[in-house]
């Protein structure tokens, strides 16, 4: 009797597979497991260390299929991490004014990455880049409150077939030490879809508009391009740590 690979819905099941690396980090990768291979002929005694080295390497670039909610009003989170802040705070300069979100304090949500979670970013709805802005800046320790203003960060605003518009902000951290974007302004973008990369830990400041509230608890992790980290309408969830 042939086996039945498909869900009682009728879909095709899915299977679990490897995460790609994306192009960004092949380089990285390479260069680790080059440096590795000459280390057996002439410093065979840091092999190991090197070869779980090259393996952190190309976990770190991993580049994993991610499936995106449909619907109105849903704002994805663009980054995989601990959400550490929810707070209603003013704009900073780049993303104030008509031109972009406008003037009055919106609920910034803040997702932290470690050194070990993906840090390929998404863009959190479909719409068109309006702003790529960079600023240069420090490497504080992305978990202060002051990275915000002080690190070196990259602006974004999308803006939807509506006229809604999210800012989101891409902030280096302490070990962090190139922001990378993979869009300009002017290009159309869909929700979940790559926009940019943080090398080696750092934070993604999410602005939600106004008469949005926050679909994630503090101390919840979010999966960028999966988890909707604001909702149209909904009030801000709490979160019982166990």
């Amino acid at each position: 009797m042939a086996s039945n690979d498909r869900t009682p819905s009728g879909a095709p099941a899915v299977k679990w597979r490897f995460p790609d690396v994306h192009p960004e980090g092949r380089k990285f990768a390479l260069i680790a497991a080059a440096i590795t291979l000459l280390s057996l002929f002439f410093w065979d005694f840091i092999t190991w260390p090197l070869v779980g080295l090259t393996i952190w390497v190309a976990a770190f670039f991993r580049d994993p299929v991610r499936v995106t909610p449909q619907g109105e009003g849903l704002i994805v989170s663009p980054a995989d991490g601990l959400v550490t802040m929810i707070e209603r705070v003013p704009l900073p300069r780049e993303l104030a004014g008509a031109h972009a979100l406008g003037d009055k304090p919106l609920v910034r949500v803040s997702v932290f990455m470690s050194v070990f979670d993906v840090h390929i970013n998404r863009t959190p709805i479909t719409g068109t880049i309006r702003h790529v802005i960079y600023v240069s800046g420090k490497f504080l320790n992305a978990d202060l409150d002051k990275a915000s203003e002080e690190n070196e960060r990259q602006y974004f605003v999308v803006e939807d077939k509506n006229g809604l518009r999210v800012g989101f902000t891409q902030i280096a951290g302490l070990v962090a030490r190139r922001i990378l974007a993979f869009v300009k302004a002017g290009d159309m973008v869909v929700a979940g879809q790559r926009i940019g990369l943080i090398r080696f830990g750092s934070r993604i400041d999410v602005f939600l508009p106004e008469g949005y509230g926050a679909a994630v608890a503090l101390g919840q992790r979010a999966i960028a391009g999966e988890t909707v980290l604001g909702r149209k309408g909904a009030a801000d969830v709490t979160g019982i740590a166990q």
